[in-house]
């Protein structure tokens, strides 16, 4: 009896014939191209199968998905198709991402293959980054669902957050359609929370470069939701134990205690409550350097009126409640710094 059935294709046959479906995709005519569309998906739907088992076959044998994880390593099958994902059509793309995330999440003992050839062809990992572009935005959504994916290992994460490629996501997340903006945001995210030493080292490494002259801009866009989320992240940032040498300078510097301050009184109740909790880490610091504590002391009757009438309705929140408390207390207690 053969291995993969009479009429079914070895892994090797199956990477060829998709490969050379592709080749056809990216050059031939409007004929030639139809047909190649049909013979893509037809080979998609079949890896899939191979991978994931169909309703009528049984699970994939261990051999069987180490065959074809290596055909497509050997063949550069996985980069050749994200770099042609805008050339397939919609099920076909749903059918990659499904690919690329089975054969990346295999092991062999605790190896993962696939996340060591990535390694040697981080080229996949920029292309996937450059799947939130204008110039096809179709194959957004499936690229941060492989991005996503490839953020889990700590290896291919650093890849990403040391590359100069990370800061296009600075505009990636204000792109004007909202389901890329917001896709491309949970992937900026992932970067920036799974791995929490590697996050830390690469905020210390960039400080500058992340707070100053990107994060800054997030903070202040004309945007609402980009302005909601990115104040959000911020505070868990800051409040992440991981990320101490971080938040002990920025919340060292006056205009990012401003900044807060302004959003504690902007329209928008949700911007208020996200800007409350930064503006905490400012007043709780036991240590603040007397630029910090001037302002503090300068608007110190003013803070005590507004914390005691900021977000009354909020009775229920225990937590808030007791960390309001706490903030008015310190700000009433703070006094001047002695004098040298």
């Amino acid at each position: 009896m053969p291995l993969f059935g009479k009429s079914q294709k070895t892994p090797a046959e199956l990477v060829k014939s998709l490969k050379e479906a592709i080749n056809a995709l990216e050059t031939g005519g409007d004929r030639k191209a139809e047909k190649a569309q049909e013979d893509v998906s037809k080979n998609l739907v079949s890896i899939k199968n191979m991978l994931y088992g169909s309703s009528d076959s049984e699970p994939p044998a261990d051999y069987v998905v180490a065959q074809l994880s290596q055909e497509l390593y050997n063949s550069n099958l996985l980069l050749l198709l994200i770099q042609n994902l805008h050339r397939i059509d919609f099920e076909g793309k749903k059918h990659v991402a499904l690919i690329f995330n089975n054969v990346l999440r295999r092991q062999i003992g605790t190896r993962s293959p696939t996340v060591e050839y990535i390694c040697t062809k981080p080229e996949i990992l920029f292309t996937l980054m450059a799947g939130y572009e204008d110039a096809h935005p179709e194959i957004a959504l499936n690229s941060g669902t492989m991005l996503r994916e490839c953020a889990r290992y700590e290896a291919l994460a650093k890849i990403m957050l040391y590359s100069e490629e990370f800061f296009k996501f600075f505009r990636y997340v204000e792109v004007s359609t909202f389901d890329i903006a917001s896709d491309a945001f949970s992937t900026f995210k992932e970067l920036l929370t799974r791995h929490k030493l590697l996050c830390a080292e690469f905020l210390e490494a960039n400080y500058d470069k992340f707070f100053t002259q990107h994060y800054q801009r997030l903070l202040n866009s004309e945007n609402y939701v980009t302005r909601r989320q990115s104040l959000k992240l911020l505070g868990e940032l800051l409040l992440d134990r991981h990320n101490f040498t971080v938040m002990t300078r920025y919340i060292s510097e006056p205009e990012n205690l401003k900044l807060m301050m302004n959003m504690l009184k902007e329209k928008s109740r949700n911007i208020q409550f996200e800007a409350f909790h930064v503006f905490k880490v400012f007043v709780a610091n036991p240590n603040k350097p007397k630029p910090i504590l001037d302002i503090l002391l300068r608007n110190q009757s003013k803070l005590v009126d507004f914390l005691t009438n900021f977000h009354t309705d909020r009775s229920e929140d225990e937590q808030f409640n007791d960390e309001k408390a706490y903030l008015i207390k310190q700000i009433k207690e703070l006094k001047p710094l002695p004098e040298a």
